[in-house]
């Protein structure tokens, strides 16, 4: 029986497990999906040694970046972005090689061109973090201006402190790859200027669970339209899925 999984420390939040055991069941294939809910990404070689029917698995916060180091090989794609989100395990004999994609691009694209159509405003991206990579690379193929906002100071970004009327008018689009607003945590959300925003301002959440984050909400509140990551999700999912399984 092949096994798949998702690597990420916590898991309360994720639905791949409930995704992909729904897709076994839907294929009539046996196969299991498991969550390697780890404390250190320093546990992975020995989480690999235990688990030898591994196939693949998704990586998730906070290790997309500090999975790398452990990669025996990176698509040209995920280099460039500095992030991974879908591992391969090839196997040959009783040694395997780990790959590293990023399918959080694609998945993000997608999703991001039915939500803003033929819209392409400057953007902020709210956080720092692996899944911002990917975001920041999606958005530079849709010819869509950005700029990242953090808590900390540094050249070419806005501290949220930073945020004036002014550059939230500017901004059209905003993307919350933070993780805040994320289940257990719903009462909390990026500290941005909302009553700044308006009708014509885009809010995307890569936030799923809860469907409608604090950030949504608060956004719905002045008219911004709203989206949050679950069709994201979906499409990296089944991008996954078929790296997973290539011979």
């Amino acid at each position: 029986m092949n096994t798949y999984g998702i690597l990420g420390y916590p898991l309360g939040h994720s639905f791949s497990k409930k995704y992909f055991e729904e897709k076994f069941n839907e294929l009539n294939i046996e196969a299991e999906f498991l969550n390697f809910e780890l404390p250190s990404i320093q546990d992975l070689p020995k989480t690999l040694d235990e688990n030898n029917r591994l196939k693949g698995f998704c990586v998730t916060i906070p290790y997309k970046e500090e999975v790398i180091p452990f990669l025996d090989e990176i698509d040209p794609l995920a280099a460039k972005l500095g992030a991974v989100n879908s591992v391969q395990i090839i196997k040959n004999g009783d040694k395997i090689k780990l790959k590293g994609f990023n399918t959080d691009i694609y998945g993000f694209q997608e999703s991001l061109k039915e939500f803003i159509g033929g819209n392409r405003p400057k953007a902020l991206i709210l956080g720092t973090g692996g899944a911002s990579k990917a975001v920041a690379g999606g958005l530079e193929d849709l010819g869509i201006a950005y700029q990242f906002v953090s808590r900390s100071a540094k050249e070419n970004q806005f501290t949220y402190e930073q945020l004036t009327q002014e550059i939230i008018e500017d901004y059209k689009l905003i993307v919350n790859c933070s993780p805040l607003g994320t289940f257990p945590k719903e009462d909390t959300c990026p500290d941005i200027p909302y009553q700044h925003l308006s009708k014509e301002h885009f809010l995307y959440d890569l936030v799923y669970n809860p469907a409608e984050t604090l950030f949504m909400k608060k956004g719905a509140e002045q008219g911004a339209k709203t989206h949050n990551g679950l069709k994201m999700l979906h499409l990296q999912a089944e991008k996954n899925w078929i790296i997973w399984n290539e011979l």
